[in-house]
């Protein structure tokens, strides 16, 4: 087989399609994520008395002025990561255990794997034009990355799976933090993958065909294991800090790696196409993964 690469071209989505998009999906994920933190406090002023939100409020606001500091995300991109914070360890924490079991653990995980993917020889991604902008994440990404772990694990999730997969409690809810773990597996999956594979995978595969570092839905054997390792890593904090059972850890896993071949899949298809943006394949991806994980308890149970 040829090992010539082949220069594919850049994006063809236009941007103000792009852009749409982007805004569309950050002013939804907005909404709802404000709608679900809303729902936390009338409960803790009803029911269990504002300490139950004061350590998840907290350090949702100290993560996001560590994030902003490190200059990850942009203003906009931090606010988006208190409001996913919040919920999910409002959502997920033992109110009888620390607040490290709840999803605030995996989550961190997440963010460290990925800022220090992210900053693995910078500057020769830079050269190449394939490094993350300096500014760091915005809204928009942060919310593609993040919402569906943040959403699926509230009232609205177990909701939703105990009336689509006809789940009962506590299987509705089993189901849904499975769906969270594997959303979060996803994005670690998704972004350690394109971050390591740009610099030690060589020149990527799109189908049989090689091209050059960056290119949507490309795949490299090292991004690939690398992500899948990173997926493993954030899927076993995850398993511990919510103490659920090896089959449950195992099915987020699986449905976290299903996750990042079908990023793949969307970004070598509709996104290539122009159908779509970066932001939303990525939220589709996180999306199927939770389902994907969700439809395993159900197998389960």
């Amino acid at each position: 087989m040829s090992q010539t690469t082949l220069s594919i071209p850049g994006k063809t989505i236009p941007a103000s399609r792009d852009r749409l998009q982007s805004q569309l999906l950050t002013a939804a994920c907005a909404c709802t994520l404000l709608l679900t933190c809303y729902s936390i406090f009338v409960f803790s002023f009803g029911r269990a008395g504002f300490p139950f939100v004061a350590g998840p409020l907290a350090i949702a606001v100290a993560f996001a002025m560590v994030v902003f500091a490190l200059r990850s995300a942009t203003l906009g991109g931090c606010l988006m990561g208190a409001l996913v914070c919040f919920d999910l360890i409002a959502w997920t924490r033992d109110y009888n255990s620390n607040l490290l079991h709840s999803a605030l653990t995996p989550l961190l995980a997440l963010f460290l794997l990925t800022w220090a993917a992210t900053r693995v020889r910078r500057a020769e991604k830079e050269r190449a034009g394939l490094a993350e902008p300096k500014h760091g994440r915005t809204a928009s990404q942060v919310a593609a990355n993040l919402a569906v772990a943040a959403l699926i694990v509230t009232w609205l999730g177990a909701w939703l799976f105990g009336k689509f997969f006809k789940l009962p409690y506590p299987f509705s809810y089993f189901a849904s933090l499975a769906a969270c773990l594997a959303a979060l597996a996803e994005a670690t999956a998704d972004t350690i993958s394109s971050e390591i594979g740009q610099v030690f995978g060589g020149e990527p595969w799109l189908g049989f065909r090689r091209v050059p570092p960056g290119t949507d839905g490309a795949i490299s054997m090292v991004g690939t294991f690398a992500g899948v390792t990173g997926a493993a890593i954030v899927t076993g904090i995850g398993w511990w800090a919510l103490l659920l059972t090896p089959k449950v850890a195992a099915v987020a896993f699986f449905a976290g790696v299903l996750g990042l071949f079908v990023d793949t899949f969307l970004g070598a298809t509709v996104e290539r196409a122009g159908w779509l943006g970066n932001d939303l394949v990525n939220f589709l991806s996180t999306l199927v993964a939770a389902i994907a994980a969700a439809a395993g308890i159900g197998l389960l149970r």
